[in-house]
């Protein structure tokens, strides 16, 4: 019995490095807490200083100073096996920010570490496997991205800003054979990972014509690569849009009321599979903006629909102090997780 495991991890070992495929890095939805409550619904808002990550024009329509500290976390499913103990796919990504930003600059900090499992099947079919779903070969892998960014941005005549954020990326990643039972997101979190630093930029839009307000934002221009080989993780170019509706407001506050659809227009490959995301939101105030109320919805427009819904929660510690925090629920595995921030906006 113990000849037959090891032969099973050879097999597995064998097949993981031969059918190689790059991993990829981030979706639109990993940060931003007010975003994520709002079901991923926030390219035409962004009036916060997460317009750094979303979209940097919305910096010039947000608060004269504010400031986030975020804490996220998204994980799906719980464990890398299924009942017969074969092997599914399964992602944690963990996630930590800090931006600051006015209406014409920003400066932004985000961590991303993604911890992810993938069934290997590109190549062959090992007879063993099918036998014993627990031996069948999976890949894991690692991957810690930190984002410095710099933003700026400019106002074109009276409704429209475009802008950038100039981005420093440092990361590394790191991939290990092994089988469906002895798999785990730990494991895959614990793999060490190298460290290599790339240039990229971000760029975004926004037109704003009275309550209406159009954005359009592009990230990861230069597409830049980590690692090599089984370990190799694409940050691809990500592209999206949005149409908004608001209440008005006076200068460096926020709406009392909005509402926001997005569309992405391009696809991510994640380990749970590709999403490409249309995602539909709303955000509140009440009690002279003490309490604030997001819901929203998402869905996926590749193969099964996998709808998600997201929800948040803002509480004023003091005037222009709150703490947000959002869940989200529903199929899409890419969605599911929650987060807290301290946000401070005057």
């Amino acid at each position: 019995m113990r000849n037959s495991g090891v032969v099973r991890a050879a097999f597995a070992a064998v097949f993981v490095v031969v059918s190689v495929e790059a991993a990829h890095a981030q979706i639109y939805e990993s940060f931003g807490i007010r975003a994520q409550g709002m079901g991923g619904a926030f390219v035409a808002v962004a009036d916060d200083a997460t317009a750094t990550w979303w979209n940097p024009a919305g910096l010039a329509g947000g608060a004269y100073g504010n400031s986030v500290l975020e804490y996220g976390t998204l994980q799906d499913p719980r464990v890398a096996t299924d009942a017969t103990g074969a092997a599914v796919p399964a992602w944690r990504s963990d996630t930590r920010g800090i931006s600051v930003a006015y209406p014409a600059f920003g400066l932004s900090y985000y961590r991303l570490k993604l911890s992810q499992i993938q069934p290997v099947t590109a190549i062959g079919t090992d007879p063993l496997s099918r036998q014993d779903p627990g031996q069948a070969p999976v890949r894991q892998t690692a991957f810690v991205l930190q984002q410095f960014g710099a933003t700026f941005g400019q106002s074109i005549g009276s409704h429209l800003v475009l802008a950038t954020t100039l981005k420093l990326l440092y990361g590394g990643s790191s991939a290990a054979p092994t089988v469906a039972g002895s798999a785990s997101l730990d494991q895959a979190a614990a793999l060490p990972t190298g460290s290599e630093t790339h240039a990229d930029l971000d760029i975004g839009a926004m037109a704003r014509f009275g309550a209406i307000s159009v954005g359009a934002t592009v990230k990861n221009l230069r597409e830049p690569s980590f690692g090599s080989g089984d370990s190799l993780v694409d940050v691809r170019r990500q592209a999206r849009v949005g149409l908004a509706a608001s209440s008005h407001k006076r200068a460096g506050t926020m709406s009392a009321f909005a509402v926001d659809v997005d569309a992405d227009l391009t696809r991510t490959s994640m380990a749970t599979g590709d999403v490409r995301h249309v995602a539909a939101g709303l955000e509140g105030w009440m009690y002279n903006g003490s309490l604030g109320l997001r819901a929203g919805v998402s869905a996926n427009t590749i193969g099964a629909a996998r709808p998600a819904a997201g929800g948040g929660l803002s509480l004023a510690l003091r005037k222009g102090t709150y703490i947000d925090s959002q869940a989200t629920f529903g199929s899409d595995q890419s969605r599911k997780g929650w987060g807290l921030d301290f946000r401070v906006t005057f």
